[in-house]
């Protein structure tokens, strides 16, 4: 399998130099040449395990790995997470939950994070190689990268978060992390000014090429492709006890990443029927699919703060297919927005697949109430987003499968706030309460990022004798 980049220069490149690479040399994405149709596969795939199904689905997307090297990373990716289903369905009321919060720092960004961190290593000893990898996050990213990277050889990794706009479990689940490999940094700034840095510092190719620079952010493909997975282990378990032909799936959405993967499962033969996008207050992605203007805005901080984005990096793979397949005519949009702020782009009106909905701070906190005091359920407010807007979406024949992106015990304040009741609690949270931590509070400037990365890389580490 080959991969392009959807702004259309330079080479295609195999999976394994594309999962290194990670934002394409022109700015693009990456995106594989063909998407597998395994329709004919589904039945004889919808008994298996977790990491069974994972290697027939990344085998068809990895092929320059081996299938005995692919399901040893796989293996020790899902073998660390608490539950034996990994990723589990739950019914609750009218709906159907997918827990993605049974990894090591109770986020979904787990599942395919500690997928990445090891892939990570498996390339990089086979080359002999070092990276340096640059990361910029809203909250969970950043913990899951920093999980399933510490204390890795060959690696280090710098963190940069939106100080005091992440909750302080997120936060603490970053900063308690004292490896000699790991840099946590508090911008004074919004995620997007973290996410910008990120990119331009990747499109400095000088910069990029001289320091070894590799991405966990979700432009990586293999961040995407790990996702995907859950998608038909969902599908597979509502079927089994429903019988129903067809499926629904909202996901609460910030960088789109998660969605996609919904979209990329679809294409593959997956029976869904509607992918719902759900957002919050910061709403560019339920107002384009409502109206068709893709309108950058500012961000307002919420209950929700990993989906308090406003410039969405992965809308940029969907916009790829949506032009046709056409990247001058993507280029174009792209430059239209840098320059506006805006872009208008008709949908198909055949294309039905992705309605969207806004959950706003009162519709998280009803959705948390009420899902506790009927079902004595918690949802966490990024998972109560998601079920709020797919009350609107509802069919008495298809099933609703809701992503569970976070648990609660992360956002106890906003459960707090919901319930009146100090009721969200999990040991791998309280664990954090005495830990020390360490972060370097830095301006959102990408000349400031950029100095005090290339001061620690030549540096080889935190500590005077440290080296990779």
């Amino acid at each position: 399998m080959q991969y392009f980049s959807t702004r259309g220069e330079g080479s295609p490149l195999s999976f394994k130099e594309t999962i290194l690479t990670g934002l394409a040399r022109d700015g693009g994405l990456f995106l594989p040449e063909s998407i597998p149709d395994v329709s004919d596969k589904l039945d004889s795939w919808r008994y298996m395990t977790y990491s069974d199904l994972a290697l027939e689905i990344m085998r068809l997307y990895a092929d320059d790995i081996p299938d005995s090297a692919l399901r040893a990373i796989i293996d020790k990716s899902y073998g660390v997470f608490r539950h034996e289903e990994v990723t589990p369905v739950v019914e609750v009321g009218p709906i159907y939950i997918l827990e993605l919060f049974h990894g090591p720092t109770l986020a979904f960004k787990d599942v395919a994070l500690q997928f990445l961190g090891n892939l990570f290593e498996y390339c990089l000893e086979e080359n002999k190689e070092e990276m340096n990898i640059l990361a910029a996050t809203s909250g969970d990213t950043g913990s899951a990268a920093i999980y399933g990277v510490r204390g890795r050889e060959r690696i280090r990794i710098f963190v940069l978060h939106p100080n005091g706009r992440v909750s302080d479990v997120q936060e603490r689940q970053m900063t308690s992390v004292l490896d000699d490999n790991v840099f946590n940094i508090g911008l004074t700034g919004t995620f997007d000014d973290c996410q910008n840095i990120v990119k331009e510092l990747f499109c400095d190719l000088e910069f990029r090429d001289k320091y070894k620079l590799g991405s966990v952010n979700s432009i990586n493909w293999a961040r995407v492709l790990a996702q995907v997975v859950y998608y038909f282990y969902a599908a597979f378990r509502v079927q089994e006890k429903t019988g129903a032909k067809q499926l629904r799936f909202s996901v609460p959405t910030g960088n789109f990443g998660d969605i996609f993967a919904g979209y990329v499962a679809r294409q593959m033969g997956l029976p869904v029927d509607k992918l719902v996008v759900a957002t919050n207050e910061n709403d560019i992605l339920s107002r384009y699919f409502n109206t068709g203007v893709y309108s950058l805005g500012a961000v307002t901080p919420t209950l929700s703060p990993s989906m308090d984005i406003q410039v969405v990096s992965n809308f940029e793979r969907y916009l790829y297919y949506l032009s046709g397949n056409d990247p001058v005519l993507l280029k174009q949009w792209m430059a239209e927005l840098r320059s506006s702020g805006s872009i208008e782009i008709k949908r198909d009106p055949k294309d039905e697949l992705f309605v969207a909905g806004r959950g706003d701070t009162e519709m998280t906190i009803a959705t948390i109430r009420e899902y506790w005091e009927k079902y004595a359920y918690l949802l966490d407010p990024h998972t109560a987003v998601g079920v709020a807007v797919a009350s609107q979406f509802m069919h008495p024949d298809i099933p609703m499968i809701a992503l569970a992106t976070a648990h609660p015990a992360k956002f106890n304040d906003a459960i707090i706030q919901a319930t009146g009741e100090d009721i969200a609690h999990h040991e791998l949270v309280e664990e954090l309460a005495d830990l020390p931590t360490q972060k370097e509070l830095l301006a959102a400037d990408r000349d400031v990022v950029a100095e005090f990365v290339r001061s620690r890389i030549e540096a080889g580490g935190k500590n005077a004798n440290g080296d990779l």
